[in-house]
């Protein structure tokens, strides 16, 4: 019972985190439409909080086609991967435990 519970709060929390940085990614590339101030630092946050998650993909693959950088749309795609799969692994693990 014990177990069911902590399992199924790490589940919410995991979602909850996928979710919140997928939001971040979103944010940090409608930003990079515009162009803003690098200086700012609520820029500087975004960027810092996505730009080593793209390196890591952008290394393994390019993902740069005429100039148009896919890495966000990819990195969404799997966090939303994780999202319906492990998460949803969790809760029913804590379900078949109560």
């Amino acid at each position: 019972m014990i177990f069911s519970s902590i399992l199924s709060a790490i589940a919410t929390i995991l979602h909850t985190l996928i979710t919140l940085y997928i939001w971040v990614v979103i944010i940090a590339t409608l930003i990079s439409w515009v162009r803003p101030d690098p200086y700012n630092p609520i820029v500087q946050i975004f960027y810092k909080l996505t730009e080593s998650v793209y390196e890591k993909i952008r290394k393994k693959i390019p993902l740069i086609y005429k100039g148009i950088d896919f890495t966000p749309l990819i990195i969404i795609i799997i966090l939303q991967f994780l999202d319906l799969t492990l998460v949803r692994i969790l809760f029913e693990y804590a379900e078949k435990l109560r």
